[in-house]
């Protein structure tokens, strides 16, 4: 099935690398014109160098609201319109520790980029998608925040909530022509993954029946099908891209 995006604007948060990358390179060979969102000057300008079509970058601090709101009416401003909103930017924070040994700080930066970054974004560019009755959101949650990992309370948690925030933003929005999805990966190999211990890495994979990690391209064309037309009838959903660890 070939996926259609003709004329479609869409934002890519955490576009410097990673899976935000992946999608990034995905969508632009279909014909999506990119804002690029990170605060990874660098990055981005190596993502947009890999694109063959149009494309902005954007450099923000996706926890600071009014830069958010400000860039992305800029987006607007400069496209004419948004389609899609993409929410890659993550951090895993500190890992293989017990709960009580998690320090607040860390656990308010965690949720404030995975989860605050994703309602910030959601919270500008949905309105933007209203006027035009038609856009899809996707929140990159995790496996974890369906079933929890140990030694990773702040990334679990924050996983979690992004999962109940799509579940009422999906609802919310139902009868507008706008979607709002979920995509829960198990592990994936990226640099975030890579810069976690190897005993945290093996607990997470040996947990998956097929045994392996996922790629960037299996989770990139997933999330390019939530993100298009076709995909019109599924919203409040978080999709499983475990390997078969979760079946629900």
């Amino acid at each position: 099935m070939k996926i259609e995006f003709k004329d479609q604007v869409g934002i890519i948060t955490g576009a410097a690398s990673g899976l935000g990358q992946a999608i990034a390179l995905n969508l632009s060979k279909k014909g999506v014109k990119l804002a690029l969102f990170d605060r990874d000057t660098n990055g981005l300008q190596k993502t947009r160098n890999l694109l063959t079509g149009e494309s902005e970058i954007y450099v923000l601090d996706i926890t600071n609201e009014a830069e958010v709101a400000d860039s992305i009416n800029k987006v607007n401003d400069h496209f004419g319109r948004i389609d899609i909103l993409v929410n890659c930017a993550g951090i895993v924070g500190k890992t293989n520790i017990l709960s009580h040994e998690v320090e607040a700080d860390n656990m308010l930066l965690v949720m404030n980029v995975n989860l605050m970054g994703s309602f910030y974004t959601s919270k500008y560019a949905i309105p933007k998608m209203l006027k035009n009755n038609y856009g899809r959101v996707l929140h990159i949650a995790s496996i974890s925040g369906k079933e929890g990992n140990a030694g990773m309370l702040a990334y679990s948690t924050s996983k979690a909530a992004v999962i109940g925030m799509t579940k009422v933003q999906g609802k919310e929005y139902a009868e507008t022509g706008v979607t709002i999805n979920a995509l829960a990966p198990a592990v994936i190999r990226t640099a975030m993954v890579e810069a976690l211990p190897d005993e945290q890495v093996k607990y997470m994979t040996d947990k998956i029946p097929m045994k392996r990690c996922g790629t960037l391209e299996e989770a990139a064309s997933t999330a390019a099908f939530i993100v298009s037309p076709e995909a019109s009838f599924s919203t409040a959903f978080t999709f499983d891209l475990s390997g078969g660890r979760a079946t629900y």
